[in-house]
């Protein structure tokens, strides 16, 4: 039963990653009129460093892929790390009516690192 919880949840996160990556190279999502004002700094800074948002968006993208495929999915969690820890830094200091959306995701990844502990555990020995 676990197995195909994972499953769904992986494949439903791995989807809203790899729609959040298209996103940002196709721009079909339109921006909320009430962005509060430190948002929209912010998001002006990352667009003024030409390389990062596609940086980001190739992450979420591959990283969504990774994730919804069971045999793939402990890489795609840790591809999709560190732009989680992001995007959770970000709604604490600057948009917290995010926030539980983003803990929410933040716990499906970290649950996913946890089931396949056993598969970085070369990686630190």
């Amino acid at each position: 039963m676990k197995k195909k919880i994972l499953l769904v949840v992986g494949i439903l996160f791995g989807l809203m990653f790899i729609n959040s990556g298209l996103n940002k190279f196709l721009n079909y999502i339109p921006v909320p009129d009430d962005l509060p004002e430190t948002m929209v700094k912010l998001m002006g800074a990352m667009m003024e460093i030409g390389w990062l948002m596609p940086l980001v968006a190739v992450a979420e993208i591959i990283g969504g892929i990774l994730f919804m495929i069971p045999r793939t999915r402990a890489l795609g969690a840790i591809v999709i790390f560190p732009v989680m820890i992001g995007i959770v830094l970000t709604h604490i200091i600057n948009a917290p009516s995010g926030l539980v959306m983003a803990l929410v995701l933040l716990a499906i990844n970290l649950w996913v690192i946890y089931e396949n502990r056993e598969k970085y555990l070369p990686m630190i020995r």
